[in-house]
């Protein structure tokens, strides 16, 4: 004949497995806040000829790049990205790099300034 444990002892059981329930899911909640990064860098080559290289930057927000702006950009994250002409990622005139691929802009048009990643 099995042996079941008083109600106090079942109630505190229960009690105790949604506690950590509920502790578990406030964690994980808590966790999901922290930004995820496009793994992997961007690079770009400015006008006068330097290297910027971006290691896993943020998936969210439109991110700046050196005053110069750059006419060739190398996408080699795991998300794809959109190049902007402005510095706060807004109008048009913009490209598409898809990830592992790489935009090098004509000298007739404006260097990319800003860009944003899909996701």
């Amino acid at each position: 004949m099995p042996v079941t444990p008083p109600p106090a002892v079942t109630r505190r059981r229960t009690g105790i497995a949604a506690g950590a329930a509920l502790v578990l899911c406030l964690a994980v909640t808590g966790c999901s806040g922290l930004g995820r990064t496009a793994v992997g860098p961007v690079e770009y080559r400015t006008d006068k000829d330097e290297v910027v290289s971006v290691n896993s930057p943020s998936v969210k927000g439109c991110h700046k790049m050196a005053p110069g702006g750059a006419r060739e950009v190398v996408n080699e994250t795991r998300i794809d990205m959109i190049l902007y002409p402005t510095s706060d990622c807004s109008g048009g005139g913009t490209t598409y790099v898809a990830t592992t691929f790489t935009d090098i802009n004509s000298p007739r048009n404006a260097p990319w300034r800003s860009y944003r990643f899909v996701h």
